[in-house]
């Protein structure tokens, strides 16, 4: 066989391998389009921003994998490093790597994490002194209340308490992303409190906040009727004024997350209802809302 022709048979079986597998990572179904963003610093440091399209076989593992480079640990279950960005401390704080699938944090390692179509995976290198577990964040709205969570849809529950013209707010900004909130049982929901905040610490998964980041995993407190920003090691930080406005995620006991939208004043839930959009929202753990304008919480040490 000519060189010539060695060389068109080689590439006439590429073709046909390529065709074979599809354009996905792997073998298998397609599952259709994820969305990959891998950031540092809580966000606040934007490093890769994909869209793939994946197999069934494809896992959380995967398309991190083709898409940067990794290395990892415990026989390839958890990742140590990304471009070089490895585990370790700096400054003193351990710093490591994490993820959340459509907004809320993976109870088990990226390889066991099977792939579902619209999902949103995002991989954060953070300081963890203050919060090793952080179990939901706002910053891959419109999920969870799209997608629900690990592929599994769950209804969605609006509660209002004295909430007053922010609670059609929070309505009308998840009927735009065609969802339809009902104020039925929250028992297996995921739910949006919204309300003032003295109404909503009523709630047992809300009156996490006041036990601080490393339960609630938000870096903001409630404190003397002010909005107090938290830095990286869990450290008071700004103040804000009496009309600033709060959304936050969390959970209780691994259960569905809860989304707060609150404030001290009506005018500080009307802020928070606002901002409930990507553009407010995005690569954002929680966000504290002032005339318009948000800060990504934690803030940076001082």
């Amino acid at each position: 066989m000519t060189g010539r022709r060695s060389m068109a048979v080689a590439i006439a079986l590429l073709l046909a391998a390529l065709a074979a597998a599809g354009c996905g990572l792997g073998p298998g179904a397609d599952v259709g389009s994820v969305g990959l963003r891998v950031t540092r610093e809580f966000g606040a440091v934007p490093a890769l921003q994909r869209s793939l399209e994946a197999k069934e076989s494809d896992t959380v593992m995967r398309v991190l994998e083709a898409s940067a480079e990794v290395e990892t640990r415990f026989g390839g279950g958890f990742v140590h490093s990304i471009d070089g960005v490895a585990e370790g401390e700096r400054g003193g704080d351990p710093y490591d790597w994490f993820f959340f699938v459509d907004g809320v944090e993976s109870p088990v390692g990226a390889a066991e994490v099977d792939l579902k179509s619209d999902e949103r995976i995002w991989w954060d290198y953070r300081d963890w002194s203050a919060a090793n577990h952080v179990p939901a964040v706002v910053g891959s709205w419109p999920a969870p209340f799209v997608d629900g969570v690990a592929g599994k849809r769950y209804p969605v529950v609006l509660e209002c308490d004295a909430g007053g013209s922010a609670c059609a707010t929070a309505r009308q900004a998840l009927e735009r992303e065609g969802v339809k909130p009902s104020s039925g049982s929250p028992k297996g929901a995921i739910r949006m409190l919204v309300g003032p905040w003295d109404r909503l610490r009523q709630d047992p998964t809300a009156q996490l906040l006041e036990a601080g980041p490393g339960e609630s995993g938000v870096y903001a407190k409630f404190e003397a009727s002010e909005l107090v920003a938290l830095d990286e090691d869990g450290a008071p930080g700004r103040r804000f004024g009496s009309d600033v406005g709060l959304v936050a995620a969390t959970s209780r006991y691994g259960g569905p997350p809860v989304w707060l939208v609150t404030g001290e004043t009506a005018a500080g839930v009307r802020a928070a209802a606002d901002a409930l959009d990507e553009e407010h929202l995005r690569d954002h753990y929680a966000v504290a809302i002032e005339n318009g304008q948000e800060t990504a919480l934690p803030e940076p040490g001082r």
